[in-house]
């Protein structure tokens, strides 16, 4: 593994900037380390690495490859570009009723129930209807409770009528996508787009021996009582034995950025169509909500930043990972932190984002 001195070496002097707020946000403790990388141009122009794992000073350093927890990137790095990559081979439509595809969400419920009326693209608009977060972990301790307590889950209000971020109705696309494919989310995944794209790094549930190369994520006093490390941090995916709809993926800068470049059409045979990239895009009802199909776009007060165009698509997670992909200008930003060390109320990177990519969009334009 090269060291964090030789990344670090390897960024462009342009990109000083950015790097500097990084540098800034560990110093005021916003996370312990990070690694980064910027696409432009259909190359990856920058890499880099700072920090540590965690606080201590013997921790070991982050270096670009290291691998994180990437928390809610799991929603478009694996549901819903696995969702995408269906759709263009006609295996699935987003129309399509989910009580079709999910019996046991219709399954006693009255007719009227607006459950019956929830589609797919509701799901991934977050706009089913669904609640936004249940602690469905305090009560179902094995993936058949947790999975039949969601799909039992009362709608709080009609599909469509209000967008609302949703970590259940991903649950919920997760299983859809096992329901059309017949296959487990990390098989059908795994052959379908992570190898296709030489994403090794990528993938859900680390092996035992891998787990002391990853940051920790959290020193857990409430759940699991123990550090996690090398585990999924969301609790909901981690009584899913770690594989989920809405969380659970680990993945690198080097593989985000493979990712992003099939998003963007690049290589000689791209992955992904771009008309199904830009019907994924499209913002959804109701009006007024960022969310597009899977992902989020570009609000007011974006995380990321004021330079990203109307035409970017991109995703945070919880842990403190982003991504940002700009269809109009083909430049994407990765962010990869455990902002989340050692426990979670630190809000700081909300800080950091938008600035961080203010300062890498600034660069970009330095010829």
């Amino acid at each position: 593994m090269e060291s964090q001195t030789h990344f670090r070496n390897s960024i462009p002097e342009r990109f000083g900037a950015a790097r500097r707020v990084l540098e800034e946000a560990i110093a005021a403790r916003a996370f312990p380390g990070c690694a980064y990388g910027v696409l432009a141009g259909g190359e990856v122009v920058a890499q880099g690495a700072l920090g540590r794992f965690t606080y201590e000073e013997n921790a070991p350093a982050v270096v670009v490859g290291t691998r994180y927890d990437v928390a809610s990137l799991t929603k478009v790095v694996a549901t819903t570009a696995a969702t995408m990559l269906l759709e263009q081979r006609g295996e699935i439509d987003v129309e399509r009723l989910l009580g079709e595809l999910l019996p046991g969400f219709v399954a006693g419920r009255a007719m009227a129930d607006a459950a019956h009326r929830v589609r797919l693209r509701h799901l991934l608009a977050h706009s089913s209807g669904l609640p936004g977060y249940v602690e469905l972990f305090r009560t179902a301790a094995t993936p058949e409770a947790l999975l039949a307590a969601c799909l039992k889950l009362a709608l709080e209000v009609e599909p469509g009528e209000r967008a609302e971020y949703s970590d259940p109705g991903f649950i919920l696309m997760g299983k859809v996508v096992e329901a059309v494919t017949g296959e487990a989310l990390p098989v059908w995944i795994g052959r379908n787009l992570f190898e296709p794209l030489g994403m090794r790094a990528t993938g859900f549930c680390p092996a035992p021996e891998e787990r002391a190369a990853i940051p920790p994520t959290e020193e857990d006093a409430g759940f699991r009582h123990a550090r996690i490390q090398g585990a999924v941090q969301d609790e909901n995916a981690w009584v899913l034995q770690g594989v989920a709809g809405h969380a659970g993926i680990f993945s690198t800068v080097p593989d985000l950025l493979r990712f992003a470049g099939a998003i963007l059409g690049q290589g000689n045979e791209p992955l992904f169509e771009r008309a199904t990239v830009e019907r994924f895009a499209q913002r959804q009802e109701p009006a007024g909500s960022s969310r597009a199909l899977g992902w989020d776009t570009p609000s007011e007060n974006s995380t990321s930043g004021k330079y990203f165009s109307r035409r970017s698509i991109g995703h945070l997670g919880y842990s403190g990972c982003s991504l940002w992909i700009d269809l109009e200008a083909a430049i994407a930003v990765v962010l990869l932190t455990n902002r989340t060390w050692p426990e979670r109320r630190s809000q700081l990177i909300r800080l950091v984002r938008p600035v961080f990519h203010d300062a890498v969009r600034e660069a970009l334009k330095v010829t």
